[in-house]
């Protein structure tokens, strides 16, 4: 049976690669233009599952993206790291000399930027999404416009590469976690890392006492993020990632920190993406 798997931004995205990736071809794709969208469909349950990046190794954390996963309830049921390519691609036929703009997402033409400072003729211009742009090129034969995109955007909409790798920073990958309303159905021994919220008291070295627990349960801290909480002033939750080798060390620390903690919350339990 085919799975509805809903997307940030369009077919040929890097999020389409993702979920092409995890679930393989036989995927029915819900095309969103916003990660609020995304969640939507989640939430009225026209996609069964969705694809939503979280942090990148240049442009750092999405931190909107915590709380929607946070305040709707979602559950994070496995992870994957993509590394970033941008490709300038545009109608066959064409060479550099005769692209006249190029349009693409506002990330992708900043990463990018290096790049087109060798053809000042090309005026660079901020869209929604870069498969789209392709998409658009393809379908209304835009002659002179160029896009910034995934090589998949390429083969789907029969576009031609013109120049590979344009990106000004060469080793760049998003961490990507596939989400769902439902809890997961993970077995303890595949899984080997989660992701945790909690909020503390405002006690000197509350926070220390926590990060001391994770490490006495033999816990790898992997990635640490705060966000205020709306409505109390100057007070904050973390979100943390931890990765372990046995599940009863995580099951220990969790017991631990939810007695420490004011409030503790498990986003998601899953098997570490990093290979």
């Amino acid at each position: 049976m085919n799975k509805t798997i809903a997307i940030q931004g369009a077919e040929g995205s890097n999020h389409h690669k993702v979920a092409r990736d995890f679930y393989g071809t036989s995927i029915v794709l819900k095309e969103c233009m916003s990660f609020d969208a995304l969640v939507d469909s989640l939430l009225d349950a026209s996609a069964k599952v969705g694809v939503m990046a979280l942090e990148n190794t240049i442009a750092g954390s999405i931190i909107p993206n915590y709380a929607l996963i946070d305040s709707n309830n979602l559950h994070i049921i496995a992870e994957e790291y993509l590394n970033i390519h941008h490709h300038l691609m545009c109608l066959k036929g064409q060479k550099i000399e005769n692209i006249k703009e190029v349009w693409s997402h506002p990330m992708a033409l900043l990463q990018c930027k290096e790049f087109f400072k060798k053809y000042p003729h090309i005026k660079l211009v901020e869209d929604v999404d870069t498969a789209e742009v392709a998409k658009r090129i393809s379908n209304e034969n835009l002659v002179g416009i160029g896009a910034i995109a995934p090589k998949i955007a390429a083969e789907i909409f029969d576009l031609e590469i013109i120049e590979d790798e344009i990106q000004t920073i060469k080793e760049n990958a998003t961490r990507f976690v596939i989400v769902q309303t439902d809890a997961p159905n993970n077995k303890n021994e595949e899984i080997n890392k989660a992701s945790l919220k909690f909020q503390l008291n405002h006690k000197r070295g509350s926070l220390a006492a926590i990060l001391n627990v994770l490490s006495d349960c033999k816990m790898s801290l992997t990635k640490i993020q705060s966000l205020p909480v709306i409505e109390t002033l100057w007070k904050y939750s973390f979100f943390v990632d931890v990765t372990f080798e046995d599940y009863k060390d995580y099951e220990k620390a969790k017991t631990i920190i939810e007695i420490m903690a004011e409030e503790f919350k498990v986003l998601g339990t899953y098997k570490n993406g990093r290979k």
